[in-house]
């Protein structure tokens, strides 16, 4: 695939980027507040066997430390599936792909400070560039409070922040197949569910019994393509092409949240808190771009920028090794 066109290389990158915005549109279109949980239950149910199938040998040579260790990362995981789901049920669909993307701002402001280390000015202007557009977009382009719904997507960043150093330094863990780990951290974040799915609302059964062929065609959605399809066009894109080629083409990922918010959720947004949209979609990809290694021939070695925290700057050129949460 190396010696394919850039098109062929490109393609299916961008089509994660585009289902991934659509993500949590379909949340929207399947689970309500007092469904989450059995929404999650049904929908990493039907995706475990599946992986559990690929991976299965991978996960044959597997230690106690690495399943101890996938099942802390599930743990964080599963945090960050619940923050962002009950987000996304008590905000709009723009709005919930739009915070989410501080993820992208909040993994390298936090690795600089664990390392102590120093960002890239542009860095940090696009990361308060960033800022001020989730305010003015969460502010309802006023200086209002944000709803309960955009704090809930505010923590999964935070929570995705802390799942994505945790899993950088936790030595039990490295050098593990990724998709004996992606199963492992998914099997422990659906224990967690399916344990606390009689304490919250409906069962899994009746909540799968209820929906109807429209539903089901957004939970299969999440399901096929925003998680399988996702995960193993990344598994091959990481070795078809550059990482970070990738991460700019994933990066896109809140730019479709936005259009799938708007075109077909309906969003509307007043003139300050359309000026946030754009604040954010700006300052998110400006942001990646100051830290992110620009793509070299693939002869050549892609360097770490100096002021950069190492693990940072992979964070943010290499596509994560799980599905993307929404």
């Amino acid at each position: 695939m190396r010696t394919s066109s850039p098109l062929v290389r490109d393609l299916p990158v961008l089509l994660v980027a585009v289902v991934w915005g659509s993500s949590f549109l379909a949340v929207k279109q399947v689970a309500e507040p007092d469904t989450v949980i059995a929404m999650l239950v049904v929908r990493f149910g039907l995706v475990l066997p599946v992986l559990g199938l690929a991976a299965r040998r991978a996960l044959r040579g597997l230690g106690p430390r690495e399943w101890l260790g996938g099942g802390l990362l599930g743990l964080i995981l599963g945090g960050i599936f619940l923050l962002e789901t009950y987000g996304a049920v008590h905000t709009s669909a723009t709005n919930a792909g739009l915070v989410i993307s501080l993820t992208m701002i909040f993994t390298p402001l936090a690795e600089s400070a664990v390392a102590r280390t120093r960002l890239p000015r542009a860095f940090l202007s696009a990361a308060a560039l960033s800022l001020l557009g989730v305010a003015l977009l969460t502010g309802d382009g006023g200086f209002r409070a944000p709803s309960g719904g955009d704090l809930l997507v505010v923590g999964a960043a935070v929570v995705r922040t802390v799942h994505v150093l945790t899993m950088a330094r936790m030595k039990a863990v490295r050098g593990t197949d990724s998709l004996a780990l992606t199963w492992v951290q998914l099997a422990a974040a659906t224990l967690v569910f399916a344990l606390a799915a009689p304490f919250a609302g409906p069962s899994p059964w009746s909540v799968a019994a209820s929906w109807g062929p429209a539903q089901w065609a957004w939970l299969l959605h999440l399901t096929v393509f925003c998680t399988l399809f996702a995960f193993f066009v990344q598994m091959w894109a990481v070795r078809a092409t550059s990482p970070s080629r990738v991460s700019l083409l994933l990066g896109t990922e809140p730019l479709w949240a936005a259009v799938f918010g708007i075109t077909v959720a309906g969003d509307r947004f007043g003139p300050l808190a359309l000026g946030g949209v754009v604040l954010i979609l700006a300052g998110t990809e400006w942001g990646r771009r100051a830290i992110t290694p620009a793509p070299v021939p693939e002869s050549a070695a892609e360097p770490v920028p100096e002021s950069v925290p190492e693990s940072a700057a992979e964070s943010a050129a290499e596509p994560g090794q799980l599905p993307q949460p929404a």
